[in-house]
């Protein structure tokens, strides 16, 4: 009686697909942050990552309306609100990064931020990978586990290369007494060390979704 209940309430079919759409964003958005970092068509990416974290917070709203409305769901509402939007802050942080670039009109970017640019892209394809897995969480718990270590991995080295751009900033600009040149490339720096810590933020709720559905 029961599960003939359950298959006459609402069920929502498109979570996996809404979740894809987002990761596919984010991994747009990634891609232009390097593309970026590697001072090529800066303003355009900068308008490119913008409209993308737009699209983004729409897909959330729709994940977030999606849990309202079903009764059934492909694993915990709690879970699935912190996925989705756990996805939505590594691409708020793209966005914030932006501005920050923006308010210090910079165009050309150190080597070391280059390096964590292209952490920033590895990161965002292992959870695009990642995502379509989810829908049989069992069959797939190992690829999900070694992803979740892989981007791990990533934002350790992301830390090394936020403490070497550190490093490299002061003995360049200190020897110069230039503050205010130090001030913005360690906030550059920061944010994009935080960038790669909302994806290991993504890596750690779907390590918590397989231990719960496995």
């Amino acid at each position: 009686m029961m599960g003939l209940f359950r298959k006459l309430m609402p069920r929502e079919e498109r979570f996996f697909e809404m979740f894809a759409a987002h990761s596919a964003v984010v991994v747009e958005a990634a891609e232009a942050l390097a593309a970026l970092l590697e001072g090529r068509d800066v303003e355009r990416n900068c308008d490119r990552i913008i409209a993308l974290e737009d699209q983004a917070d729409a897909i959330t709203r729709d994940v977030l309306l999606a849990v309202r409305r079903s009764f059934i769901t492909p694993f915990d509402r709690g879970d699935i609100k912190d996925l989705i939007q756990s996805m939505d802050d590594a691409i708020d942080m793209m966005h914030k990064t932006v501005k920050t670039i923006r308010l210090f009109q910079q165009s050309s970017f150190d080597p070391l931020m280059r390096e964590m640019g292209g952490e920033i892209v590895k990161a965002a394809h292992l959870i695009a990978e990642a995502i379509p897995l989810l829908d049989k969480v069992g069959a797939n718990a190992q690829r999900l586990s070694q992803i979740s270590e892989t981007v791990t991995r990533v934002e350790g080295r992301s830390d090394e290369l936020h403490d070497l751009g550190l490093k490299a900033l002061f003995t360049h600009h200190g020897a110069k007494g230039d503050a205010m040149a130090y001030l913005i490339g360690s906030e550059i720096y920061g944010e994009l060390e935080k960038v790669v810590d909302r994806f290991e933020d993504v890596a750690n709720e779907i390590s918590g979704i397989v231990i719960e559905n496995v």
